[in-house]
């Protein structure tokens, strides 16, 4: 990816995360990327709707990743999973929590009115999904419960950061992520 072309998409992941789908526009993007409005045009012939699913894309990746390295700091699936939450919970406390939930504004802004963005926010969901998933299956979880349980997870923690910008506190998602531990205990597989 060019330097310019990275820099419309970060800054596109941005502030779709903080202020969604509609309140984005592109002055704003070409304004706050510092980049040439041509080349808005040139790299995304298709548009905001082609540059949104892009960004949704980079964010997902970005989270993605992060979460397989700070899962891969504990041997136990719970521990690492725990851990994994408190350390975004203090992310987002940090940052006043005014970040966090960076796909959910895009999705309930146009899931009924654009199939590109619902896809794009659907596969974004996946790979949050995905790591918590893998950890839970390398910690000897059947298939189907690794995948119910990680879906569980992924939503329940989006709804925390939802909840914790609202109420500009990371006290939701520290309680989400007590109670998804206690939970994730209860059904724990015995050791081999």
């Amino acid at each position: 990816m060019s330097t310019t072309r990275q820099q419309i998409v970060e800054k596109t992941s941005i502030l779709l995360e903080r202020q969604g789908y509609h309140a984005t526009g592109l002055n704003q993007i070409v304004a706050e990327s510092e980049t040439p409005r041509g080349s808005l045009y040139h790299y995304f012939p298709q548009g905001k709707e082609e540059l949104a699913a892009e960004a949704i894309e980079f964010n997902a990746q970005q989270i993605a990743a992060h979460t397989r390295r700070s899962l891969a700091a504990y041997a136990d699936p719970v521990a690492a999973i725990y851990h994994h939450l408190l350390a975004v919970a203090e992310h987002v406390a940090s940052g006043n929590c005014s970040g966090g939930a960076p796909i959910a504004a895009v999705a309930l802004e146009t899931a009924n009115s654009s199939e590109r963005l619902r896809a794009s926010c659907q596969l974004a969901y996946e790979a949050f999904r995905l790591p918590l998933e893998e950890k839970l299956l390398a910690g000897n979880f059947p298939a189907e419960r690794a995948y119910a349980l990680a879906l569980t997870i992924t939503a329940a923690w989006e709804g925390a950061m939802i909840l914790s910008r609202t109420e500009r506190s990371a006290q939701p998602l520290r309680i989400v992520a007590e109670e998804i531990r206690t939970f994730l205990l209860s059904g724990s597989p015995a050791p081999h």
